[in-house]
């Protein structure tokens, strides 16, 4: 079967089921494994903005949408060219991936047969069970069962040792505690303006032993002010800002904690994580995730996550 994924996530769920090798095409942003955007077809391109301040990149996004236009750009004679068997796409946001309507309409027009999968998970299951979609799509159901049993497993056992920790509503002692044993978490999302966390990510927090506010779970990420979020009272506050790794994210957190501390909240610690690699996107690395925030939360039970995805900033 040859599968063509418009979207990072779907690429890392498309090699965590051992399938790399059918996949022809993937987008410009699909850099997990490294080598998937070397070795494939580029089908959909975007602009670059790496060099952009949150800032700047949120007033070139809502430009664009108020403008009507894409901020992606599919390649539909060179998806064509590929004779795809299974295409997986999105139409959960516009800003981070091409909707699958576009997709189809492209398909139409050229004749394309192939068979579209829109994978649109809101919570941390949806992303679990999205794993095993594309696993029976794609021929290979057992295996997907076997990727989601072990990355359930590891859930399990960071359940088990937060709990032994005080996660579980004797008291934590990692970050404070929200008066059940569990350290109220604040997740940034983005920090120009400020954005709080939705979707998958609470969830994220409550498997890491925490307790999520100024959250929306389940739900789009909405605009915020660092007042709202003060008042939610967060025990720590972690900075996972859409489409960065750990370096952009420090450099953020820096700027909330200086935007905290306006609002009163100077001593409240402020870390900053591997977003893109392992907070937002709907992939197998959450659990990566789950156990990064668990570390930062109970330091003395749960072993401390690979060089490169977290650091305290304050």
């Amino acid at each position: 079967m040859r599968l063509v994924s418009l979207l990072p996530s779907a690429t890392e769920i498309v090699y965590a089921l051992g399938l790399g090798d059918d996949l022809a095409g993937v987008t410009f942003e699909c850099d997990e494994p490294a080598t998937a955007r070397m070795d494939k077809a580029i089908v959909v391109g975007g602009r670059d903005t790496s060099g952009m301040t949150p800032g700047d990149i949120d007033r070139y996004v809502r430009a664009q949408l108020a403008a009507g236009e894409d901020l992606y750009t599919l390649h539909a004679r060179a998806l064509a060219g590929l004779a795809p068997d299974l295409i997986l796409t999105q139409d959960l946001c516009r800003v981070c991936a091409l909707p699958s309507g576009h997709v189809n309409d492209a398909l139409a027009y050229l004749g394309c047969q192939a068979d579209v999968l829109t994978l649109d998970p809101h919570s941390l299951d949806d992303v679990l069970d999205s794993i095993l979609v594309v696993g029976q799509r794609a021929g290979v159901a057992d295996r997907a069962e076997r990727v989601v049993g072990e990355l359930r497993a590891r859930l399990a056992r960071v359940a088990a040792s937060v709990a032994g920790a005080g996660g579980d509503g004797a008291g934590g002692d990692g970050a404070g505690g929200d008066g059940a044993g569990r350290p109220k978490v604040a997740v940034v999302e983005w920090v120009d303006p400020p954005f709080s966390a939705g979707h998958w990510v609470p969830d994220l927090v409550t498997a890491a032993g925490g307790a999520a506010v100024a959250a929306r779970s389940g739900a789009r990420s909405v605009r915020t002010s660092w007042a709202d979020i003060g008042a939610a009272g967060p025990d720590l506050v972690v900075v996972a800002p859409c489409g960065f790794g750990l370096a952009g994210a420090v450099e953020q957190a820096r700027l909330v904690a200086g935007a905290l501390a306006a609002e009163g909240l100077s001593d409240v610690p402020v870390w900053a994580i591997d977003a893109d690699g392992i907070v937002v996107r709907p992939g197998p690395r959450l659990v990566n995730g789950v156990e990064a925030l668990a570390a930062i939360l109970y330091p003395q039970a749960v072993p401390a996550p690979p060089p490169g995805t977290i650091r305290q900033v304050r």
